[in-house]
């Protein structure tokens, strides 16, 4: 080779290495001022970026946690269901997995991997695909900031063939080197996990691993992290419950990265690789869980705090703590449905071969399911889609389809129409129960009804039904105030008191008979003697025992009419169990409530919460009420036998059973030192009842959940609900209790009594 020739070799190849040098830094000046563009939004060309703003503060929906006082989850509110994760309660393994099948770089690179976007374009141009050149850094961008949602997505660029997904890609390359200036691996990861949709409405890994495996994130094997971590590439298509051979591939996958990369032993995989995937699946929802009725209720309320102050309910990650107590909730809700399960067994036998709903005449109501099926909101949605053609309605009311209803066998699949339906569901008894701490009004169970998923309507708070004679202890509460005592001495005889119409009042005992005997106050409502109350609204006026009900928590309205004396207006659960509870609490009437406090999801506490109270009665008017009350579940009391021989407690307890007028509502309410509570049972409607006081009354059908519930609470020493006896007033009682010492059980006349209230200064309580 000539000498001249070699300088023209060496020209040509400067040229080539300069061409190419100048090639490559005007591509990268392009590159530099595109991306710069881009960040800038030229001329509206590509759309915004998030601000700055989101970037320091990166906000994604947080599910609200309700937790009982023993610090139980109850469950959350949520439209993504997400609980956010701290990186130190991630296992290991997950990390690894994750590492290893989506980013194996990670903790090298600063948001954007050059070796897997080089792999990638090399793959892209053999027209092959050796997997995604995304890190983890942009998938979280990609998730946090919505970097592909339309209202970052308005240039004018957006929309051309060929642009729209490189200006994604370029957002989110910038956005995830930002995330790798603002926060450390460690946030990075956690924020990714804490916000990624793993199918079946479970956000975050916490939420999935519960989902899918009934655990928490920290206590996940290896093989189940593989699984969650094959969710990443296609949450759908890879899901364990629907597609389990899928996830098994995809799980399998995950654990051989794991094996390349030497987080698992080859050994390891080999013995996993052929198991199949082990589920504990359920979907949170509202429907499930402990205490659902009383979770729906607490969200009324929650809302309301939430608007008045600035918060969302759904996604702002509130800590919200409640009196209700796990323990006792689970054992008032095996109660409910112990019971309720054997007395609707015996209600359809009762009514085989008719149908429950009757009139006051034992008839059947005709075209009952025909108007009923017109309060429900199938049949509203019907008449506004048919814009009220009665035809139309009737055809899809009674058109057969396929449905999940409730039995007491647990739910069956069915096909039939939804007047069926209907008919099917009103033939069962509904149920509520509370139970509440006197002193503080701590609401500890909530029952509502008998299936929260098929029977919506809560029976404690939201329902209100006539109380019977559970309402009378108000009327002998009123007795007690004006200068009646529990010894006083009544004749069980007819009594007649003279209405506004000019008509006569004059009720009669349950079994329809006047003995013609005397009962003192305390035998009289232990037996709940009609007469009696009778007697006592007749001198004491309607009027008053509307203001002592009143002054004692009733908020339902009452009418000042003598048969008010027997229960004869409507009344809440809620309201009876926090008026008995002035009993117990010394006269002191507390608001019954069930939210403590709440935190922010930081734990700053945001509100505490402190209920109202009412000095309602004096404490010997609360003390001798809690006297009288005793009496039920003493020999000769409507409570005794159950309470005593069925359940077997022994305890000092207070009660009243409570029976409406043709058995359409069954109450009781029990009262003991640490814990009121009360119990109702009834048709949905007040036709639907049975049709014997033998089965209808409350001793009977209300009761025993009551008894139960405490049994189950008492066998529960965790619980510390004591045994002790009532206690004692604080100053001496001016009334003598122990009927015997008046005038030798004889009652004394009303010169003699005056008399005799001069009592001693000090009385021998241990006696009383």
């Amino acid at each position: 080779m000539t000498t001249t020739t070699r300088p023209k070799q060496e020209k040509v190849y400067l040229k080539v290495i300069s061409t190419l040098w100048l090639l490559f830094l005007s591509g990268l000046a392009v590159l530099i001022l595109y991306i710069y563009a881009v960040s800038i939004n030229f001329l509206n060309l590509f759309g915004e970026l998030p601000n700055m703003r989101t970037l320091e503060n990166p906000k994604s929906s947080l599910s609200s946690e309700l937790y009982s006082a023993d610090n139980q989850m109850l469950g959350k509110y949520f439209r993504e269901n997400r609980s956010p994760i701290d990186y130190e309660d991630l296992p290991e393994n997950f990390v690894h997995a994750l590492m290893a099948t989506e980013d194996i770089r990670f903790e090298e690179h600063s948001g954007i991997d050059p070796e897997a976007m080089v792999r990638v374009f090399g793959s892209l141009m053999i027209g092959s695909s050796k997997g995604g050149g995304s890190t983890i850094t942009q998938q979280l961008a990609k998730n946090l900031f919505r970097t592909r949602g339309e209202e970052l997505n308005t240039g004018y660029l957006n929309d051309k063939p060929g642009f729209r997904t490189l200006i994604h890609k370029t957002k989110e390359w910038i956005m995830a080197v930002k995330l790798e200036q603002s926060y450390t691996k460690r946030e990075i990861i956690v924020m990714y996990l804490n916000i990624f949709e793993f199918g079946s409405n479970a956000f975050g890994v916490q939420s999935a691993a519960k989902t899918f495996f009934g655990k928490n994130a920290s206590d996940l094997e290896v093989q189940e992290s593989a699984v969650l971590v094959g969710l990443f590439k296609n949450p759908n298509f890879y899901s364990p419950k629907f597609n389990p051979e899928n996830s098994k591939r995809r799980r399998n996958v995950v654990l051989s990265q794991m094996v390349k990369y030497d987080f698992l032993p080859a050994e390891e995989y080999e013995k996993l690789k052929d198991t199949d995937i082990k589920l504990n699946y359920r979907v949170e929802n509202q429907n499930i869980g402990l205490a659902p009725y009383f979770r729906t209720e607490a969200s009324k309320f929650l809302l309301k705090w939430c608007r008045e102050n600035g918060y969302d309910l759904y996604a702002d990650g509130l800590k919200i703590y409640t009196t209700i107590d796990s323990r006792m909730q689970r054992y008032a809700e095996q109660a409910v449905e112990e019971h309720m399960k054997d007395r609707q067994k015996e209600f359809f036998s009762h009514w085989k071969g008719r149908n429950p709903w009757i009139d006051r005449q034992g008839k059947e109501i005709p075209n009952y399911l025909e108007s009923a099926i017109k309060r429900t909101d199938r049949y509203r949605r019907l008449h506004a889609r048919f814009d009220g053609d009665q035809d139309s309605i009737n055809y899809y009311l009674n058109k057969k389809i396929p449905m999940t209803i409730f039995t007491w066998d647990g739910e069956k699949e069915v096909v039939m129409s939804p007047m069926d339906s209907l008919k099917h569901y009103k033939h069962f008894l509904q149920t509520g129960f509370m139970a509440m701490e006197p002193q503080t009004g701590h609401i500890k169970a909530w029952v509502g009804g008998i299936n929260y998923k098929h029977f919506k309507y809560d029976h404690v708070k939201q329902g209100a039904r006539q109380p019977g004679s559970t309402f009378k202890p108000f009327l002998y509460t009123a007795a007690i105030e004006n200068g009646y005592y529990p010894c006083y001495e009544v004749i069980d005889t007819q009594v007649c008191i003279p209405l506004s119409d000019g008509t006569m009042w004059c009720p009669n005992n349950a079994d329809n008979k006047f003995s013609g005997e005397k009962f003192t106050l305390r035998k009289a409502l232990a037996e709940s003697v009609n007469s009696i109350s009778a007697f006592l609204v007749n001198k004491l006026g309607a009027e008053t025992l509307v203001k002592t009900a009143k002054r004692m928590g009733i908020s339902t309205p009452l009418e000042a009419n003598p048969s008010l004396a027997l229960g004869v207006n409507d009344v809440t659960l809620y309201d009876m169990v926090g008026a008995y509870g002035t009993f117990v609490n010394n006269g002191t009437w507390t608001e019954p409530n069930f939210i403590t406090r709440i935190e922010d999801k930081h734990g700053n506490v945001l509100a505490e919460f402190v209920p109202r109270t009412v000095e309602s009665l004096s404490e010997e008017t609360a003390y001798m009420m809690v006297h009288m009350l005793k009496a039920a579940a003493e020999p000769g009391g409507t409570a005794y036998y159950g309470l005593r021989h069925r359940n077997g407690l022994k305890n000092e307890i207070g009660g009243k059973t409570g029976t409406t007028q043709n058995y359409s509502d069954a109450w009781f309410m029990g009262i003991t030192p640490d814990l009121v509570a009360g119990a109702w049972v009834g048709g949905d409607d007040r036709s639907i009842h049975f049709r014997t006081i033998a089965l209808g009354q409350g001793n009977k059908l209300a009761m025993p959940i009551y008894g139960s519930f405490m049994q189950k609470v008492y066998a529960d020493k965790t619980l510390e609900v004591s045994k002790d006896p009532f206690p004692k007033p604080s100053t001496p009682l001016s009334v003598e209790l122990d009927c015997s010492k008046y005038n030798n059980g004889m009652q004394i006349d009303s010169t003699q009594r005056d008399e005799f209230y001069q009592l001693p200064t000090k009385i021998d309580l241990d006696a009383i």
